[in-house]
């Protein structure tokens, strides 16, 4: 969350930023949110949706307007031009919800606002580093839904694009992108869901993904190249070859896990920045 991180994002900048026309609520464009929910699911909407938050759905139907307002958001921003029949909208205003609607799809939308709130954070946002060796420029928080395959990929493009705002060299960048990524679908195809923590320093670049799952049996056989539990229908999809966490250790510097049996993973990955 936004909040949690001594930071908040005003409305406008969102509605500048995707270019969305206000449909509803333009007297409150001025409200400070703190957090972004993007999904199409409105029961992940009620379960994982934080209080003062702004939801990115491109589902335009009155139980998207309804599912925000239980969940006590500030605003919705409807993707793709879509907007919300009369009834809906009333319902919004009645309900001081601000509506909002832009052209650009959730990918673009995630990326966009991730841009510029990596672009406004204050130059006195600086944490020290657990080892106290480093200290970090920049620190992010990500939530991946492991039930929702379709946003995979969206935290690790996220990371990558916060990286190259702040203008590391692009060939560390890119490793940290694939270690990032793979690690991420582990989430999808193993787990429930995933905090992600990114620490971006002057000496090191710090990624850690701590999932709620079902953990590795035995660590040494899940690190041999094409050793995989992935069922058929994800090995279908393209993911579960057995190279994830393989070629998460060929791109990072320093690599650690620690693991529970029906309970989860955390994956540490340390880049050093030359």
């Amino acid at each position: 969350m936004l909040k949690s991180q001594g930071f908040s994002l005003n409305i406008e900048h969102i509605k500048n930023v995707l270019q969305a026309k206000v449909i509803s609520g333009e007297d409150q464009i001025a409200t400070d949110i703190y957090g972004i929910y993007a999904s199409d699911l409105m029961s992940d909407v009620l379960a994982y949706g934080k209080s003062g938050s702004v939801l990115l759905t491109g589902l335009c139907t009155n139980q998207a307007v309804v599912s925000a307002y239980m969940a006590d958001f500030k605003a919705i921003i409807f993707l793709r031009n879509k907007t919300p029949d009369k009834a809906t909208r009333k319902f919004a205003k009645e309900k001081s919800l601000i509506i909002m609607s832009t052209r650009v799809d959730m990918f673009e939308a995630c990326v966009k606002i991730a841009n510029i709130y990596t672009q406004m954070l204050p130059d006195e946002n600086v944490l020290v580093s657990v080892e106290d060796t480093d200290k970090y420029i920049s620190s992010h928080e990500f939530t991946v839904d492991g039930s929702d395959f379709a946003s995979s990929g969206i935290v690790s493009s996220q990371i990558k694009s916060t990286l190259k705002n702040i203008g590391y060299d692009p060939q560390l960048i890119r490793r940290v992108a694939i270690a990032t990524y793979e690690a991420e679908m582990n989430v999808f195809l193993h787990a429930v869901r995933a905090n992600v923590t990114l620490s971006a320093g002057k000496g090191n670049i710090i990624v850690v993904i701590d999932d709620e799952g079902k953990g590795i049996p035995n660590i040494e056989e899940a690190m041999q190249e094409g050793f995989t539990t992935a069922t058929d229908d994800q090995r279908a999809l393209g993911f579960g070859a057995g190279m994830g966490l393989p070629n998460i250790k060929k791109n990072t510097d320093k690599f650690d896990i620690a693991t529970r049996v029906g309970e989860g993973t955390m994956i540490t990955m340390k880049f050093l920045v030359s």
